[in-house]
């Protein structure tokens, strides 16, 4: 019978030092992935205030709600109606369904003045429309005003003027948003989470990591 040779006790050392090294690459990769998409998600609130900020220093009404939006940007410009338009609000849901809302005009007014990018005239009624503007998780951005009409829904008792949302983000990516803007407590303050799937109520329970949140904040 030929003697058999397996592995040594240092080879077993040695291949099991390189599956670790290889698992720990992966994981502190998955890390720099996620928090890269952290710092993304977080710059989307505060670009939106900087594009709404720059359009009222620039032209002395606010995007979306522009009343003379065709005078200041060119023929083919989206402009709120005329029952709404200069009202000081910026009317329509941040994910309004339909291209006349003036939370679409928003992107539309803020592209077209040069402070945003992205492609117009922005198509909001089609939910896969690629001129809606996005998220790094490929969830859905919006702005609209808290007072405005219809007045804001999706989570309950924020307060302020305006509030900015991003749709679709992992559970695990919303609590570190939270962190990166506001006081960590997803249930409180002017940053706040709920399920993608609920409106009106705030995740005061544990944010599940893989689950799907909708991230909000007021200003």
């Amino acid at each position: 019978m030929k003697n058999q040779r397996g592995f040594t006790l240092i080879e077993l050392a040695i291949v099991l030092v390189i599956i670790g090294l290889l698992l720990g690459g992966v994981l502190k990769g998955q890390e720099l992935i996620n928090s890269a998409k952290v710092k993304n998600l977080a710059s989307d609130f505060k670009n939106v205030q900087i594009f709404m900020y720059g359009y009222q220093d620039k032209y002395r009404a606010l995007p979306g709600d522009d009343p003379v939006a065709v005078t200041h940007l060119g023929t083919g410009t989206g402009q709120a109606a005329a029952t709404t338009a200069g009202n000081g609000f910026i009317d329509g849901a941040w994910n309004a369904p339909t291209d006349t809302a003036e939370s679409c005009y928003f992107w539309e007014h803020v592209r077209r003045a040069g402070l945003a990018t992205g492609a117009f005239p922005v198509l909001c009624a089609t939910s896969t429309s690629a001129t809606i503007p996005r998220n790094a998780e490929g969830g859905r951005l919006g702005i609209q005003s808290i007072a405005g009409t219809p007045a804001f829904t999706k989570i309950a008792n924020m307060s302020g003027a305006f509030v900015i949302c991003s749709d679709a983000i992992q559970g695990k990516l919303a609590k570190q948003v939270d962190v990166t803007l506001d006081d960590g407590d997803t249930a409180a303050g002017s940053v706040r989470v709920a399920l993608s799937t609920t409106d009106g109520v705030v995740a005061t329970t544990a944010v599940v990591d893989s689950s799907q949140y909708t991230v909000c904040m007021s200003y």
